[in-house]
């Protein structure tokens, strides 16, 4: 799938790197890790590496392509002047702290951008509100010879404008980045570290002073005498420049304070620099983490992400990125130096079980869109916009993955809905989801014809084959016994159903399958034929449209498909006549779901037919269904709550992925067909929807599953995981991998 003939691009990070042990060392690794992950083969990340004055220089791995020591002027230059002769590099990303580039408040950095000619970001991971002349002087440089400056909260962004005087088109927040494990309680991380049957209270990180570890084990006491069974965690070896400049002082000095204080037994040190995969388990065995930062400026704690993104809830200090994220819904703000609050508020939630519980779900809900994979997304949107030809399909194409789809599929078919990433099986399958599975599949393997594609297609068309109910057409619900569903069959109009099945077997007919799948559904579909004449459903007819247009591959078809596709497509133009005026130009009285298929149908009866009044209505259908999709550039489709009712206001929110999927495939239709380039803009913008460019700012498709959620409503994201969505996002990703 990779263009060999493709520029090659590269991202140098400049920053440390780990094996240096370090908060923005293991930031870029993540960063740069999940980026390689979703860019794989179109983008390269490369690390111009910081070591620190006076210390061994680390064995770094092959990303590395420079080094700078941090006293030394000339290697910033000598830096700036090799990333200018190399031409794959198309951007600089900086990620700065203040002791990363040398005495004077780092102001070595300043020499690097100086001689840098390529596209500079720099992402301040401090940000002071009332900083000292000097200091102010040197970030005003820094900020001035950016192309963007990244922050990671609004508060820092505010403090920009209003203390720097930074323009705000020049500022992007893009949050910390937290792992996208899955949601778990504590019970199985509990059982691996052989917690069990205890309350575990967490702080992690690189010790040192100002962490505010003595007031956490300054309240032991009275959590203690409360819950007897607390054992409190603090995770991470000595801040490396601690450990230089004073050794294990304040170390001792803790373990001295918790014999002191008779709690010795409850607070245990884990004295190493945890990997990712431990200290995400320790997160996960974790009842209540504390985040103790004594000095009220700090911009971002990872520390305090990574805990609510692990689903936990939180006891505070009052520092800035803390009075953002941290709501009541999930933890508590306490003062600094405050112990006494730190136990009462530490006891109130241990004592009530429930709120402990739904403060850690709710604080999971809320940081999805701070995981890594969209916070790399985010970033190389940011990159896009500097660099207007860094192939435009670069910040789209994910790897296809089908893990999430096979996960909803069993032996009978897909099931039709998720509990989060879990198949929920009390719901049962529909006929639905499993022709839109087989189209799916099909594709894919046209794309990438492997192996483990095969079963899956035989899965759904046994599925299709078993719903074949002869006269009646398909039967579209089956419940959780894998019986079909009397109630729901009986009481709700099939034809979307049956139409959208049709369709699916044209495409497998004609598809990149095994030869006995291709013949099956060649069989089945000359049977179910004779069932799709009598409509009343517009989406019907343009499923059928659809069908008989992958049914004209065959030649000696080519007049029974002119006239199915001239009968559903003047039904359409008749119901357009009907429903439109000078302001309202579409199909019916309202735009309700799935809405694009309609003129996207239109839009295969022009290239069949050449009838010109097919274009013509698929064009206006298509421009007033854009009209009313898009705010600006975000994508805003109709919602379901309440759908757009003529002589109405459009419903924005229950957002739903097979409205944007079916936006897609239209406007893809439509570039193959005008040569007006704003509707591959808007295809573009569209699919992009998937990855935040939405009203809740928020990815909506899952790398790290495969999955996509269910949609948007005004409290944020459907973090379920079911069929209809995923499939919905994987036909879209399908069809832009061949635009």
């Amino acid at each position: 799938m990779n263009d060999k003939n493709q520029e090659k691009i590269w991202v140098a990070y400049l920053a440390t790197y780990p094996p240096r042990e370090c908060g923005i060392a293991t930031f870029t690794a993540d960063l740069i890790n999940y980026g390689d992950e979703l860019f794989f083969g179109k983008v390269e990340t490369k690390v111009v590496a910081m070591n620190r004055k006076g210390a061994q220089r680390p064995k770094y791995s092959s990303k590395v392509i420079l080094e700078i020591n941090e006293d030394k002027k000339d290697e910033y230059v000598s830096a700036a002047l090799k990333l200018n002769a190399i031409p794959e590099v198309k951007i600089v990303s900086i990620q700065h702290e203040f002791g990363l580039f040398g005495e004077n408040y780092g102001e070595n950095i300043v020499i690097f951008l100086e001689n840098i000619k390529k596209p500079v970001t720099v992402t301040f991971h401090t940000v002071l509100p009332e900083p000292e002349d000097e200091m102010k002087l040197v970030t005003a440089k820094i900020m001035s010879l950016a192309d963007k400056i990244v922050v990671m909260t609004e508060l820092s962004k505010k403090l920009l404008i209003e203390t720097y005087g930074i323009l705000s088109e020049k500022i992007q927040v893009i949050p910390h980045g937290i792992h996208p494990q899955l949601y778990s309680d504590t019970k199985m991380a509990k059982e691996k570290l052989k917690l069990e049957n205890k309350l575990i209270i967490t702080t992690f990180g690189l010790l040192g002073r100002g962490k505010g570890i003595e007031y956490a084990i300054e309240a032991m006491p009275m959590i203690v005498a409360k819950h007897p069974n607390v054992l409190y965690l603090i995770l991470g070896g000595t801040h490396p420049v601690v450990l230089h400049n004073e050794g294990e002082a304040y170390r001792n000095e803790l373990v001295e304070q918790a014999r002191r204080l008779k709690v010795e037994d409850h607070v245990v040190f884990h004295n190493r620099y945890l990997s990712t995969e431990d200290l995400l388990l320790f997160l996960e065995a974790t009842d209540v983490y504390l985040s103790m930062s004594q000095n009220p400026n700090q911009a971002v704690s990872g520390t305090l992400t990574y805990a609510l993104g692990a689903g936990r809830p939180v006891i505070s200090t009052a520092f800035m990125q803390a009075k953002e994220i941290v709501t009541p819904e999930v933890g508590v703000l306490v003062g600094f130096n405050e112990w006494e609050s730190v136990a009462k508020e530490t006891i109130k939630l241990f004592d009530d079980k429930e709120k402990l519980l739904n403060m850690g779900k709710t604080a999971y809900f809320r940081t999805r869109s701070m995981t890594w994979p969209n916070v790399a997304l985010s970033y190389m949107s940011m990159f896009s916009s500097l660099l207007p030809n860094f192939t435009e399909k670069n910040k789209y194409m994910l790897p296809i993955k089908i893990e999430h789809l096979k996960k909803l599929t069993d032996d009978f078919g897909i099931l039709q809905f998720a509990s989060m990433n879990n198949p929920d099986p009390a719901w049962g399958y529909t006929v639905d989801d499993n022709a839109r599975a087989l189209i799916a599949l099909c594709w894919y393997n046209k794309l990438e014809p492997i192996r483990e594609n095969e079963p899956l297609i035989s899965i759904y068309l046994d599925f299709i084959e078993r719903a074949y109910g002869e006269s009646n057409g398909f039967i579209n619900y089956f419940n959780k016994e894998k019986r079909p569903h009397p109630d729901l069959n009986k009481n709700e109009n099939l034809e979307d159903a049956n139409a959208r099945t049709l369709w699916a077997l044209a495409v497998a007919g004609v598809g990149a399958i095994p030869a006995k799948d291709k013949d099956r559904a060649q069989a089945l579909f000359k049977k179910q034929f004779i069932l799709h004449e009598s409509i009343s459903s517009p989406r019907a007819a343009a499923f059928y449209i659809k069908a008989f247009a992958e049914y004209a591959s065959s030649p000696e078809n080519i007049n029974e498909v002119l006239y199915h596709v001239g009968n559903y497509a003047d039904f359409l133009v008749d119901l357009f006549k009907k429903n439109s005026d000078e302001k309202w130009q579409w199909f019916e009285d309202s735009l309700t779901y799935s809405n694009a298929v309609l003129p996207e149908a239109l839009l295969q009866a022009y290239s069949i037919t050449k009838n010109r009044v097919y274009f013509e209505t698929a064009k206006a259908s298509l421009d007033f269904l854009i009209k009313h999709s898009f705010e600006g550039d975000v994508c805003v489709p109709v919602g379901q709550a309440g759908w757009f009712k003529k002589s109405s206001q459009k419903e924005r929110y229950d957002q739903q992925p097979e409205e944007v999927s079916a936006l897609v495939l239209a406007l893809n239709r439509m570039t193959s067909v005008s040569k007006e380039a704003t509707y591959r803009d808007k295809m573009m913008l569209a699919f992009d929807w998937f990855l935040g460019n939405n009203l809740s700012k928020q990815v909506v498709y899952t790398h790290s599953t495969g999955g996509c959620y269910d949609g948007i409503s005004e409290g944020g994201i459907n973090l379920n995981q079911g069929a209809e969505s995923t499939i919905s996002y994987l036909l879209a990703r399908l069809v832009m991998e061949t635009s």
